[in-house]
């Protein structure tokens, strides 16, 4: 039997708000923000006066399988069906978690039932196989990456009934990063502020949540690309006028990335746009633009320096080998970037 796809967190929640229920889900993998929210959204499902009798959250380390599995035979009070959660699985012995395949194997219709390992792969040798062969959605959490992030941006954007314009979107990616909480919570704070079929650009989010749309690492990463030292020079102004919203760090990261794509870039071989975007997971040709401006204003031994240099800025910043201020740091750094002459000696 072929394996089915696994359904993405957008597509969980809206078939669990729709009210399209599986009958048992396996919720599992690193990053534990989606299987809390999964799992909250399972909750929701039950009206408020029914959470008494049809809603039973269990904590798998101090549970025993029989306990479970004798809640998910009882029948629902006054209702269609009844919410059996079980969380903190991952934290359970996998022998007892698995007692619970002789349940799944054969699942009362009117029982919903979730077992959450939440930060970890699911275990259970013989619950797996069940939930596998029994139609039970497995879904597997995983923590965004920088290869990554922007589908899941997009995906959530998308499933607010909203639109992004690509700046926007890269300008959300570096700011938000890797966060699976605050990608989420952003977003539906944007939802709620522009309402259904908005276009998210760079001037709504400034305006909604305070990166600025001329000022932010975006821009510099972009200016450095171009080798525009006067732009370079006038974001770092700002950025040290306002350090809450532009740590220093942060920024060194970004640019870290950049030069470190931009190498792989300038080693890749075939220099088509569709290669270069294979090579570096990108998947848009405005990704691609700051990488071909990179390339005719640096070449590999320079870009090779300039990573030694932030390697050095980073040890910098953590206070070895110096007492700078941060961003007297960074303008140093930029500084070094623009009188780069490729000596990898240096």
């Amino acid at each position: 039997m072929a394996t089915a796809p696994q359904p993405s967190f957008t597509d969980l929640v809206k078939q669990i708000r729709q009210g399209r229920l599986s009958p048992v889900y396996i919720l599992h993998g690193e990053e534990g923000f989606f299987i809390d929210e999964l799992a909250r959204e399972l909750e929701q499902t039950v009206p408020e006066a029914e959470r008494d009798f049809n809603l039973y959250t269990f904590y798998a380390p101090e549970t025993k399988a029989e306990t479970i599995i004798a809640a998910c035979r009882r029948y629902p009070m006054m209702a269609e069906r009844q919410m059996v959660i079980v969380k903190e699985a991952q934290a359970a012995r996998a022998d007892e978690i698995n007692k619970l395949h002789a349940y799944v194997a054969t699942q009362n219709p009117s029982t919903v039932l979730a077992v959450c390992f939440r930060g970890d792969k699911a275990k259970g040798k013989d619950l797996m196989a069940a939930a596998r062969k029994h139609g039970a959605v497995i879904y597997e959490s995983k923590r965004p990456t920088g290869r990554n992030v922007d589908s899941i941006i997009t995906s959530m954007v998308r499933s607010k009934g909203l639109n992004i314009e690509a700046k926007g979107l890269a300008m959300l990616c570096e700011y938000l990063g890797t966060d699976a909480a605050k990608i989420y919570n952003e977003v539906s704070k944007m939802a709620m502020v522009l309402g259904p079929g908005a276009m998210i650009t760079p001037e709504s989010i400034e305006v909604n949540i305070g990166v600025s749309k001329d000022y932010n690492d975006f821009e510099l990463v972009d200016a450095i690309a171009a080798r525009d030292a006067a732009k370079m020079f006038r974001i770092l102004d700002y950025f040290r006028r306002n350090p809450k919203n532009c740590p220093a760090a942060r920024t060194a990261s970004n640019i870290f990335a950049y030069f470190a794509s931009l190498l792989t870039a300038q080693f890749t071989r075939d220099k088509s746009p569709a290669s270069l975007k294979a090579a570096l997971g990108l998947k848009w040709d405005m990704q691609l633009n700051r990488f071909m401006t990179g390339m005719r204003n640096y070449n590999a031994f320079q870009s090779i320096e300039i990573i030694s240099a932030l390697r050095t800025f980073d040890a910098n910043i953590k206070g070895i080998g110096s007492r700078q201020n941060e961003y007297d740091l960074l303008h140093a750094l930029l500084f070094r970037i623009l009188t780069a002459r490729g000596d990898i000696a240096v």
